[in-house]
């Protein structure tokens, strides 16, 4: 039970280092033309920029399909990774992009300062000039009551 534990902790915090690096060098860099659809502010549900997330769900359903059998670790790497991107869908398209409207602005704590980091991100509708590209893991300054730029 440790070993699955162990390995489905590994595929959900490599999505949150390996999310950063994606989004903020190949996002923000040669697939801009993508993934500026999520920056524009767009009233469609889906955007062209969704495509990412079937990326990620097709490397998890990869690893578990390969590794069912013997329940093996790559069976338990690809559910960290579904477990992470059921955990975006809720944090980032739910509570705070309001793509399905379940939730209100969070108040305080840990998910106001997500909240805080994401619209700071979004702040810049251009390639350039975004800041936090995490999602789980932001700079501190977004959980204090003011936030200096």
């Amino acid at each position: 039970m440790i070993y699955a534990l162990f390995y489905i902790l590994v595929g959900f915090v490599a999505m949150e280092f390996s999310g950063w690096f994606i989004h903020k060098y190949l996002m923000h860099g040669v697939l801009w033309k993508i993934h500026k659809t999520h920056h524009s502010h767009s009233k469609n549900f889906f955007e062209l920029n969704d495509l990412f997330s079937f990326l990620f769900a097709s490397v998890a359903i990869a690893l578990i399909f390969f590794g069912v059998s013997t329940l093996d670790y790559r069976f338990w790497i690809g559910l960290g990774i579904t477990l992470y991107g059921l955990s975006y869908f809720i944090l980032h398209d739910i509570l705070i992009h309001r793509r399905v409207k379940l939730f209100t602005k969070p108040k305080g704590g840990y998910l106001a300062g997500i909240f805080k980091a994401h619209q700071a991100h979004h702040a810049s509708r251009k390639k350039d000039g975004a800041v936090s590209f995490g999602l789980f893991i932001v700079p501190n300054k977004y959980f204090k009551k003011k936030v200096n730029e």
